[in-house]
């Protein structure tokens, strides 16, 4: 019989990663104590200040720098004329169960899409950029197709001189968005683009780590993105909102779900001490649609979830939060939520995937091993 000692040091072990640092990068810097998420240098609020768009926001990502107006100009035509989908993929959407899950119907084919890039095989930077543009371009298109099937609506044909947030919601709804409207989703985008090594981004790493192929780390990180700890969160949110369903109903639905020690989705966050800087211009967004709508409720339901959490628990609201009650003053259904967030953070995900193949070295962790070691075999009829 071989015997088999094991050491465990178990002061080393970080129960989920926690502050374990696994990887360089140059893409984002989120700078958890004073409360700052930083794109290629950039402060996001220096980008919602300039008017910045979400394709200037992706050049930055993908390169490092902001691109000059006609690299721009450029870059963004290159993306608009990327947007419809092969007759093959959106054959498959229009055999999908009307009542399936948005978010596998988008990891789904999102891995579908990959049998019929015209660079599958071709594992070069430029290969990559260019399937990265189609998948930042086409993503929405599956998004919005989707929605549209499921309401028994036509899909409506992407207009290619409209910007990526001004078409999203077009090919949604079916008519030309507000200004407003147009802004706002382009603020909520840029927000949403990157966030260093979340739990979605990370397992794009993983996936591409092995050097597997640009639509396998996609779909690792679509399929992480659903969780409710993670992208599904936002969804959680506008839930909660609705089944209490009255602002004099809050405090007390919060009271009940704090005393039995239930867990308020859209607050607190593994790196963030202060407030998600991103939660700063959401809860302003979310204020200002509720105004334009003569309907703040869920605002003000909001805020005052907010007081009594923080007060509470010290928690404060994080990207989640408010996008939940912004989305669905935009009319947007709250399945849609967690696949929006995936059109945005597209823009990330991909960016790191680039960064991964550049400087490569499998991910490959060592877990602190808990069970016994010294069992003996027993043959079958001896049990």
């Amino acid at each position: 019989m071989s015997s088999v000692t094991i050491s465990n040091n178990k002061s080393m072990v970080a129960s989920g990663l926690e502050d374990v640092v696994a990887s360089t990068s140059n893409i984002c810097f989120v700078d958890g104590a004073n409360g700052r998420l930083i794109y290629q240098g950039i402060d996001i609020n220096d980008l919602i200040d300039g008017h910045a768009s979400f394709e200037e926001v992706i050049y930055l990502l993908w390169y490092g720098r902001l691109p000059k107006r006609t690299e721009l100009e450029e870059f963004t035509k290159n993306i608009a004329t990327q947007r419809k989908l092969p007759e093959e993929v959106s054959y498959f959407l229009r055999r999908m169960p009307k009542n399936a899950n948005a978010m596998d119907v988008l990891r789904t084919t999102v891995s579908l899409l990959s049998m019929f890039d015209p660079d599958a095989g071709d594992s070069s930077r430029e290969a990559n950029i260019r399937q990265a543009t189609r998948l930042v371009a086409q993503i929405p298109t599956i998004v919005t197709t989707f929605a549209r099937l499921q309401q028994g609506l036509e899909p409506v044909v992407a207009d290619e001189s409209l910007s990526a947030a001004a078409s999203f919601l077009y090919m949604l709804k079916g008519s030309q968005p507000t200004d407003f409207e147009v802004d706002t989703f382009n603020i909520a985008l840029i927000l949403h683009a990157d966030h260093e090594l979340n739990a979605s981004t990370f397992s794009a790493r993983v996936t591409a780590g092995t050097l597997s192929d640009l639509y396998s780390a996609i779909t690792s990180a679509i399929g992480t993105l659903k969780g409710p700890l993670h992208g599904g969160a936002n969804e959680q949110v506008i839930r909660t909102l609705l089944a209490i369903g009255d602002i004099g109903k809050v405090e007390e639905w919060i009271n009940g779900e704090l005393a039995n020690k239930r867990k308020i989705m859209g607050f607190g966050h593994r790196v963030y001490r202060t407030e998600d800087p991103r939660a700063t211009h959401l809860r302003q967004l979310s204020k200002e649609a509720g105004e334009r709508n003569n309907d703040t409720k869920w605002y003000e339901m909001s805020q005052i979830i907010e007081k009594l959490v923080k007060l509470k628990k010290g928690l404060y609201p994080n990207v989640d939060f408010y996008s939940a009650s912004l989305y669905y003053s935009l009319g947007i259904s709250p399945h849609l939520y967690t696949p929006i967030f995936a059109c945005s953070r597209i823009a990330g995900w991909t960016a790191h995937v680039l960064e991964q193949y550049e400087n490569n070295r499998l991910i490959r962790p060592r877990a602190e091993y808990t069970g016994p070691v010294n069992k003996v075999y027993i043959p079958i009829d001896e049990r």
